[in-house]
């Protein structure tokens, strides 16, 4: 679990920045995050609340079934803890979030990283996705050579666990072809609406010559003014 405990973290606050939350629930909602597959359980839950807590990242509360109102069907006389994320804690979230290394990629921190890449800024989410990107076409080539090396020394059965395996890859690196697609799109259009609305709230030079400040007589025209005197 020592490896696990950051990615465990870091879920945590970025589920704690939405909303205070008790044991029970933040353990529901992790487990949906994290999937059927990676059930979390309390004794790996709470040593790491009470590492956050004795650094200060989050705070907990205790409250009365009567005070909660974060599950109503829990009620009893016994008082329950509500976490919440202090302003040391949002400091540290967001400079995780802000990361982009090889270890926001891989198997076990990128679900996390990318449940939560709606609080991570467009440069640092296409890096992931680029670098997570990268790593399954570098697992794929490598699966392929073996597969080519082994196909004949393998039964069926095995040959069609290699098939599926080789296929989940693929499919994850098309799911991320147009994700990067998706963002670099975006990133464009964005900056691309910020140009032109710089630009047109800058003064064409033209327009700013032909004003004239208030108050400004305009140089009658020689031809009037003679017309006047002859009269």
């Amino acid at each position: 679990m020592r490896s696990k405990t950051p990615v465990l973290e870091t879920a945590i606050l970025g589920l704690l920045k939405e909303s205070p939350l008790h044991g029970y629930e933040l353990r529901k909602r992790l487990n949906l995050m994290l999937g059927s597959f990676r059930v979390l359980s309390y004794g790996s839950l709470y040593p790491a609340l009470k590492s956050l807590v004795a650094r200060g990242l989050i705070s907990g509360t205790e409250q009365s079934a009567a005070q909660s109102t974060l599950a109503p069907a829990l009620s009893g006389k016994r008082a329950r803890i509500v976490y919440e994320l202090t302003a040391e804690g949002k400091e540290h979230l967001q400079s995780v979030l802000a990361s982009s290394g090889p270890a926001a990629w891989e198997d076990e921190s990128f679900d996390v990283r990318f449940a939560f890449f709606a609080q991570t800024d467009a440069e640092t989410r296409i890096r992931i996705l680029e670098g997570r990107r990268t790593r399954l076409t570098e697992r794929l080539e490598a699966v392929r050579e073996s597969a080519a090396r082994t196909r004949e020394r393998l039964d069926e059965y095995t040959l069609e666990l290699q098939r599926h395996g080789l296929e989940q890859v693929e499919r994850e690196v098309r799911w991320l072809d147009g994700l990067i697609t998706t963002e670099r799109d975006r990133s464009f259009g964005h900056s691309r609406s910020t140009t032109r609305a710089r630009s047109s709230s800058t003064p064409h030079p033209a327009e700013t010559s032909e004003q004239e400040p208030d108050g400004a007589r305009r140089p009658e025209d020689p031809g009037t003014s003679n017309t006047k005197e002859r009269g």
